[in-house]
């Protein structure tokens, strides 16, 4: 199974922290905050737990297989437990990302 890419609707309200957490909780997911500076890499790796990557500000790049995808403020990943993928910081912002993690 990949990835699945998630954008924010606007009928969610305004794209925002409070909302963008308040929405990953009620689907069950534990949520921490992160910030990562340019430059910032994570080589291929897989994670024991599902996992929702998200954007607020700045732009991160998602790898896997010979894909990618550039997520941008209000888009979510859904990772599923045991995928590879890989992560890296686009351009000069500082990515905030909510990481959302919810047992298999």
């Amino acid at each position: 199974m990949n990835p699945r890419i998630i954008h924010w609707d606007p009928k969610w309200g305004p794209l925002g922290e409070p909302a963008m957490r308040q929405r990953l909780e009620a689907e069950g997911y534990a949520v921490s905050k992160y910030h990562y500076n340019p430059g910032t890499y994570f080589p291929p790796h897989t994670h024991a737990v599902h996992k929702k990557d998200t954007v607020l500000r700045g732009r991160l790049k998602i790898g896997w297989d010979s894909s990618s995808v550039i997520l941008e403020p209000g888009d979510m990943i859904e990772i599923p437990a045991g995928f590879s993928h890989s992560a890296e910081v686009v351009g000069e912002e500082t990515v905030v990302s909510l990481d959302a993690t919810r047992s298999c």
